[in-house]
């Protein structure tokens, strides 16, 4: 299956890079960095595979594999930083409020939302300096924005494709299928707005907005894909670049 494939390569990524599975910051950025936003149900999931399925053709030896931090990227900076596991139960309910975490952090002594935050930051700068990671949502183009490896995407689409997505993946009916959408949506600009006071809507944020329901998901990874290639060239072959094209 695609998620249990993107969970053993994120796996395979970390213990390569990492010492006892603790990334490091490298004093060179070995390659480029995707970041992918996204309305739900519009194949960010789909999309980051067919990438790295693309890019893992062109690097048989395997010295840089291509990986996919999404939801495994909040278990990797929970194991990493010793945070109990009810901060990742916190941060599915969606409510944030950085001043409430922030004063119950003072109050308690105890880790909570705001320390997640911060942790999963420096996390995704890590990941992005070291490159090849495909990082999705949690702001990750915001916080990599001064960084010349980084290339940002938006992904989006009609409503009504979107729902068919979400039923398909999740085994939804349309109604629970569109429910999820709207408070999926909702969650993701308002996290956006509150740690970041950005529009997650905003296409200045993003190198490329694509409409996934104008363009399959295969079509929008090769797009990605020869953009990423043309514009950080220096860490691709020439015969690679001209086998995609």
């Amino acid at each position: 299956m695609l998620v249990k494939g993107a969970f053993e390569r994120a796996k395979n990524y970390i213990d390569l890079h990492s010492a006892e599975t603790k990334i490091k910051q490298t004093d060179t950025v070995t390659g480029p960095c995707i970041t992918i936003s996204r309305e739900t149900g519009a194949g960010a999931e789909r999309v980051s595979e067919f990438i790295v399925e693309n890019f893992s053709e062109f690097n048989s030896g395997n010295n840089h594999p291509w990986a996919i931090f999404d939801q495994n990227l909040i278990e990797k900076v929970l194991q990493d930083n010793n945070l109990p596991q009810r901060l990742s139960e916190i941060m599915e309910e969606r409510k944030y409020s950085a001043v409430q975490s922030i004063m119950g952090e003072l109050i308690s002594g105890q880790p909570g939302t705001w320390t997640l935050f911060h942790k999963t930051t420096e996390t995704i700068l890590q990941l992005a300096h070291i490159g090849h990671s495909i990082l999705v949502e949690r702001g990750g183009n915001i916080i990599t924005s001064k960084m010349d490896n980084c290339f940002h995407i938006r992904l989006i689409g009609s409503q009504s494709d979107r729902v068919n997505h979400v039923k398909e993946y999740y085994n939804f009916d349309k109604k629970k299928a569109l429910n999820f959408i709207n408070k999926e949506d909702e969650n993701r600009k308002e996290y956006i707005s509150t740690y970041f006071h950005k529009n997650i809507e905003d296409p200045q944020l993003y190198h490329i907005v694509i409409n996934t329901s104008e363009m399959s998901y295969k079509e929008a990874a090769d797009l990605i894909c020869n953009q990423v290639m043309k514009r950080y060239s220096e860490y691709f072959p020439s015969d690679e670049k001209n086998r995609l094209n």
